[in-house]
């Protein structure tokens, strides 16, 4: 989405803000395109290079206070400096009263000026997260999203290869299912993936042969999640003689989502292989890792500091002739 009205913000954040109009009208000239907010109180004290109108503008004590020491002529003055940007709304905090002339321009310019109660801090980060939201890059995957031991792993591969499956048997064993079939993904700030349910699939789960099964009536509130940060991509392919598949864990193997570089694990699937446990394996070895111990690279250092000895003993029994 890359852009919104303001009387939607109204509408879906009334409650919430305890949003009320001060204007008469919420259609804005100006969409709202940003998730930034911006303090107008620089523009009000005479400096308006780089006044950012394209935001949202949030009105607090310190704006309130400056008018409130101005003179008539000098306040006209300021909010002729600000008003000479169309920006998409006005927002008020703490419920603090503003001079009618800030109200009648806003009228002659439409734009919409809110009032709330909250305090202005807390408002701004309310606000911005809302519409972070809102505005984050979004994309649907093809897979199986479950939280295991903490970690997200996004299972993907063919369909019919057993994705379902396998997240019905980690939900047994105790493991949360975020969705299965289709994963909403949305980048948060720079480097967070974030999946979700699709609305209308919710937390159902197809397996062939049973049909399709709603896992929270079946396994009750303990097996599902909303969402989850998607942490590691789990990619099942059909087993190939042919293909070298990583053997020792040395090379980090990472995928993109959203611009988003995420480590992958790519586990070839035969019958009678135990994918479950595999799974619960690469969430275990993820977590180790971020805890500083590379098991793989740990073994690595080892081999070559025997290899060392090895060599350095050698060259001693080679030397000694007696």
């Amino acid at each position: 989405m890359n852009q919104i009205t303001v009387s939607r913000l109204f509408e879906e954040k009334r409650d919430a803000f305890e949003l009320e109009p001060l204007t008469s009208s919420l259609d804005s000239l100006v969409p709202i395109t940003v998730s930034d907010i911006n303090r107008p109180g620089l523009a009000m004290a005479g400096y308006v290079g780089n006044f950012l109108s394209e935001r949202v503008q949030v009105i607090g004590e310190t704006e309130v206070g400056l008018l409130a020491s101005y003179g008539e002529a000098q306040r006209e003055e300021a909010l002729d400096r600000v008003f000479q940007f169309q920006v998409p709304c006005i927002i008020v905090c703490k419920n603090l009263a503003v001079p009618d002339s800030l109200l009648a321009r806003a009228e002659a310019k439409n734009i919409p000026v809110l009032v709330s109660p909250m305090s202005t801090t807390p408002f701004i980060h309310e606000l911005t997260a809302y519409l972070d939201d809102l505005f984050a890059p979004i994309m649907t995957s093809h897979g199986s999203l479950v939280d295991v031991y903490g970690v997200g792993l996004l299972f993907t591969g063919r369909s019919g290869i057993g994705k379902s499956e396998i997240a019905l048997d980690l939900v047994e064993r105790g493991h949360r299912l975020v969705t299965d079939d289709v994963v909403t993904v949305k980048k948060r700030h720079e480097n967070v993936l974030i999946g979700s349910a699709n609305r209308v699939l919710g937390h159902h789960v197809e397996i062939r042969g049973v049909g399709i099964i709603d896992l929270q009536k079946v396994y009750g509130i303990r097996a599902i999640r909303f969402q989850k940060r998607i942490e590691v991509e789990v990619h099942l392919e059909d087993w190939d003689h042919d293909q070298n598949y990583e053997r020792t864990g040395l090379e980090d193997r990472l995928t993109e989502k959203l611009g988003v570089p995420i480590p992958v694990v790519t586990v070839p699937v035969f019958p009678g292989k135990n994918i479950t446990v595999i799974a619960e394996t690469i969430a275990l070895n993820y977590l180790v890792k971020a805890y500083g111990f590379d098991a793989a690279r740990e073994f690595d250092q080892k081999l070559k500091e025997i290899m060392v000895q090895n060599s350095k003993l050698k060259s001693l029994a080679r030397d000694d002739l007696e």
